[in-house]
């Protein structure tokens, strides 16, 4: 063999033992032996909806078309139909046309109907804890919440109290900071909230309690009546953008910066035995697309609120601040009131404990962060 010949030879030998090594490494990468599939991939199969049709009841608190909360859900239902091409419909039925707008838990509780959008405060009365997974005063704002639930033990703690009504929650929007309310006559102290009967729904409504305030729940159909004709001497509903189409500002003139809730989260929530006899494919898409409902509806009310407010001040409301002396008080009665549904509830004291730590932590952040940038703006 002569000198080129056996360079060849090894070159080709050389050449041939480096794809062997190549292939015997990728054989190895792709070995799915040492990685056994998991039984449930099995049955997660997607695309096993084709030629089938699934429909799901779902009720609202909220008129047909309500603004941002009610086209929110709309929006939602026309979503699903989109992305599973028809397979998974969702019907929806506005307050009192199948049950009514506060009903919505127990009727979802109980199986009539599939799903409901509301907010989880409305329910403690069957469960205290229920008030700190929406507004709590001088509480988390919509970032926050959204950070807690998503990022902290919120929507674990969430789930595991509604599985005992047989509910499975979602986020399903958030109203962002609210407005503290409409008043018939201004508040100068905290002398003048004595007596005074007012809506407010959920923590914040014991928080008035204490503050000397006769607190009423009423659905919205019913708040502005009740305003005009002095059944209530102010109310609460969210912030300009609502506020203004429900017309407060005719009845009660002096408009309030609220505390009582500054980042209210909106429910989307199944039956839970409904829930689980959907395919993982339609459960899939539920969590797609109301994850999109909930960060949708959040930029919408701030894109509608700041449009709003230059309306209300061409109409020449004001807006006015509470009076130090109830601020001082809130944050007192608050803390009354966190003892007291503690020393009742486990459950309650449980969960608040892990409000408070994500709380904590967040208001650091932002007074180094975003309190600054504010006050600086």
């Amino acid at each position: 063999m002569n000198r080129r010949d056996f360079l060849a030879g090894v070159t080709l030998a050389s050449a041939s033992l480096a794809f062997s090594g190549c292939n015997e490494s990728n054989r190895q990468a792709i070995d799915h032996s040492k990685h056994p599939k998991s039984k449930s991939d099995d049955v997660k199969n997607f695309n096993i909806n084709k030629n089938k049709k699934t429909s799901i009841k779902l009720a609202t608190s909220w008129p047909a078309h309500y603004s941002i909360i009610g086209t929110g859900v709309e929006r939602f239902a026309k979503r699903i139909k989109d992305i599973s091409s028809n397979s998974l419909e969702i019907k929806l039925y506005p307050k009192n046309t199948l049950v009514p707008d506060l009903a919505v838990f127990d009727a979802c509780s109980s199986g009539q109907i599939d799903a409901f959008h509301s907010g989880p405060y409305y329910w403690k009365g069957k469960n205290s804890t229920f008030s700190l997974f929406s507004g709590i005063p001088f509480g988390f704002s919509a970032e926050e919440i959204n950070s807690w639930m998503h990022h902290g033990d919120g929507l674990k703690l969430w789930r595991e109290q509604y599985a005992k009504y047989n509910l499975y929650p979602f986020l399903g929007g958030n109203t962002n900071v609210q407005m503290g309310g409409w008043f018939r006559k201004p508040i100068n102290s905290l002398a003048d909230m004595q007596g005074l009967k007012m809506r407010m729904p959920g923590l914040a409504g014991e928080v008035y309690t204490k503050l000397g305030v006769n607190t009423i729940l009423l659905p919205a159909g019913e708040i502005y009546t009740a305003l005009e004709r002095g059944v209530i001497d102010a109310t609460e509903w969210v912030g300009p953008a609502l506020d203004i189409k429900m017309g407060f500002y005719k009845v009660a003139p002096h408009y309030y910066s609220g505390w009582h809730e500054p980042g209210s989260i909106l429910e989307l929530t199944f039956n839970k035995h409904s829930w689980s006899k959907l395919s993982y494919e339609h459960q899939m898409m539920i969590e797609v697309a109301a994850s999109e409902l909930n960060s949708s509806m959040l930029y919408e009310f701030h894109s509608e609120n700041i449009n709003a407010l230059a309306k209300l001040k061409e109409l020449n409301i004001s807006i006015y601040n509470y009076p130090e002396d109830i601020i001082k008080a809130a944050k007192i009665a608050l803390e009354e009131v966190i003892l007291e549904q503690s020393a009742k509830s486990e459950d309650f004291k449980r969960v608040y404990a892990s409000v408070e730590k994500h709380l904590k932590l967040s208001r650091e952040w932002s007074d180094a962060g975003l309190r600054y940038f504010l006050n600086e703006r």
